[in-house]
């Protein structure tokens, strides 16, 4: 981050605006929005600047900006046409160590002005650093669309009852899951629709149930293959849910920083030969945690019945009596194709399409590998690169061509996604060469003839 975004109370607070034209018109409006103590110092003031100040009462002096001018100021904005004035108002206001805005000039700045979505007592406030005030803007309208028109009331609603819950409620864990309950109950959209009533009812029973202090809970939520584009919106709401995150390998930092920052973040990954937490140590930590009345999120690379082995940790959550959620993710083979340019399936080329797991036991691959060896069809290996060398040459010696199309994609949908295109015959020695690395997915059939013209992810 460029700059720690904060709010800042400046309510009767004296703010100095110096300039007196358009932009300082746009300044002054949102400065007595917050209820600043405005003064402005211009040498000319605009009538409709006048007219405002007049309204609320400001002061206006008008002259040239002195040093005077900043004395008992909790902040200053320079919004003047002079770039030399400006940067001679940005130095004072340093030298004093007054936070100082000086408007389109980012690096003479202390603090920024972001784009503002004003929901009060909800505020969102959007900042590209300075960078780009065209994308901000576009991301104001974004949030504008997507916040709900009465989202202050809820809001509001939630704070008649702060005081009353934190007394009823002494445990902050427990606090924490009560509110969390309540927006995830029927109370929101009770206030969204105008029934206000109704929604204060509801958050007086729920405050006076025992079962509002609820229970611990799993989610089982697959992270897709590894770009946060591809998060699912329920996977997101389960994600800002959870207090205590169990994550693999596979789940990439970008992922990793869409956590809720309070959440407790245990690492169980596991690599080829070196499972440092054994599966059924994780299965007891998710029993034990959700016993103990957390919030359990289970974030696993790509899709968790696919080779993921949710389907065991829900065997024993289910056994323990434990509620869970289960939220399914983009698997690695669509997502890295896709981000490859590789379709699994085309009319032309392949009509069905098999997962499997390229796992080494004893240096092979255990599969039926005559089932494997038909035409228009399309194999995808997870974990496979150990056992390429291994998988080619049993396609080959179970009648495969050597010249069938086949490609192994390296950290796919991620910036440092790698594609690696041959055939079955020199696709091994293809990866070896390329030094590629795990975790990869392999593509064989002749869908992977389409790669070139159909590659568009992290072309230059």
């Amino acid at each position: 981050m460029d700059f720690l975004p904060i709010f800042l109370n400046i309510r009767e607070k004296k703010c100095v605006l110096v300039g007196g034209g358009e932009v300082a018109l746009r300044k002054a409006t949102l400065l007595l929005r917050a209820g600043a103590e405005l003064h402005i110092v211009a040498a000319s003031v605009s009538e409709d600047l006048r007219e405002l100040c007049n309204t609320h009462d400001c002061a206006i002096v008008e002259k040239s900006f002195e040093e005077t001018d900043l004395g008992g100021a909790t902040l200053v904005i320079a919004a003047t046409d002079e770039p030399e004035i400006n940067k001679h108002i940005s130095a004072i206001a340093n030298k004093l160590s007054i936070p100082i805005n000086v408007v389109d000039q980012p690096h003479l700045c202390s603090f920024i002005m972001p784009s503002i979505v004003d929901r009060s007592p909800v505020v969102v406030a959007i900042s590209s650093g300075g960078s780009s005030p065209v994308l901000t803007r576009k991301l104001k309208e974004l949030n504008e669309s997507m916040i709900p028109g009465r989202i202050d009331k809820l809001a509001e609603l939630l704070a008649s009852y702060r005081e009353k819950a934190k007394s009823e409620i002494k445990d902050f864990s427990e606090r924490t899951r009560f509110w969390e309950g309540i927006l995830d109950s029927e109370i929101p959209e009770l206030v969204y629709n105008g029934q206000d009533d109704q929604a204060r009812e509801a958050l007086e029973s729920y405050l006076s149930a025992s079962e509002s202090q609820s229970g611990g809970e799993v989610y089982l939520v697959g992270a897709g293959p590894g770009d946060p584009d591809l998060l699912t919106l329920r996977a997101l709401r389960l994600m800002h849910k959870a207090d205590i995150v169990l994550y693999d390998r596979l789940v990439s930092p970008e992922i990793l920083q869409k956590l809720r920052p309070d959440a407790e973040k245990i690492y169980v990954g596991k690599r080829r030969a070196d499972h440092a937490v054994p599966q059924e140590s994780i299965n007891g930590m998710l029993v034990r945690l959700a016993k103990e009345g957390h919030k359990v999120l289970r974030l696993k690379g790509g899709d968790p019945f696919i080779f993921g082995r949710g389907g065991e940790e829900i065997e024993s959550l289910s056994a323990a009596g434990i509620p869970f959620q289960i939220v399914p993710g983009i698997t690695a083979a669509s997502g890295c194709a896709s981000y490859a340019g590789i379709p699994l399936t085309h009319r032309d080329y392949s009509q069905s399409v098999r997962f499997l797991t390229g796992h080494t036991k004893d240096g092979r691959v255990p599969l039926e590998w005559d089932a494997l060896v038909k035409e228009q069809q399309t194999l995808v290996f997870y974990m496979g690169l150990a056992g390429l060398p291994f998988i080619c040459e049993q396609l080959l010696k179970h009648g495969m061509s050597a010249t069938i199309p086949a490609a192994v994609v390296q950290q796919g949908t991620t910036q440092t996604q790698k594609v690696v295109v041959g055939t079955l015959e020199n696709l091994s020695d293809l990866a070896a060469e390329n030094k590629i690395q795990a975790p990869t997915i392999i593509i064989i059939g002749e869908v992977v003839r389409l790669q070139q013209s159909l590659s568009w992810f992290n072309k230059s």
